[in-house]
């Protein structure tokens, strides 16, 4: 059993520490087009806007622009994590619940649900001009409605 004011860990000191003005920016959308429930990697496409946009050090933003339908980071080595994790969030948000919502259907309020606990917005920093992701993470937009739709995918970058 854990103890409260127990230390879980140790910090380590800081590494690659740098500092510098913010000189440059970027903006752009993507447009995805799902086919129902599930996981589309969008790594490459926010790793190409980082590419086009100059930026060598700094931040990325990627933002979805919908309530049912969400981003995440996520293991992009093995396919069954993604399986895994849409049974945990059926199991979470259920369709076919004793839902107030249903005008759009019996998988739209699940689909707001979902979006909730997950993210609408993710920042990854950029190093040397690249995402800095760990070697296994890819950037994931989550479709939680049962058929296809076209998301919008915002991007905005700053940094030098």
């Amino acid at each position: 059993m854990r103890q409260a004011g127990r230390s879980a860990g140790k910090i380590g000191s800081l590494e690659g520490f740098s500092a510098g003005d913010v000189t440059r920016q970027a903006s752009a959308r993507i447009t995805v087009a799902t086919s129902g429930q599930g996981f589309t990697d969008i790594t490459e496409a926010v790793a190409a806007f980082v590419g086009e946009s100059g930026i060598r050090s700094g931040l990325v933003s990627v933002f979805c622009r919908h309530t049912s339908a969400s981003l995440t980071i996520q293991e992009n080595a093995d396919p069954d994590v993604r399986v895994d994790l849409m049974t945990a969030l059926d199991g979470f948000a259920p369709r076919h619940g004793q839902y107030v919502h249903g005008l759009e259907g019996p998988d739209d309020m699940p689909a707001h649900i979902r979006t909730m606990v997950t993210d609408s917005g993710l920042t990854i920093p950029v190093r040397d001009g690249r995402l800095a992701l760990g070697t296994w993470q890819g950037i994931y937009l989550i479709e939680h409605r049962d058929r296809g739709h076209r998301r919008e995918i915002a991007l905005h970058a700053v940094g030098a």
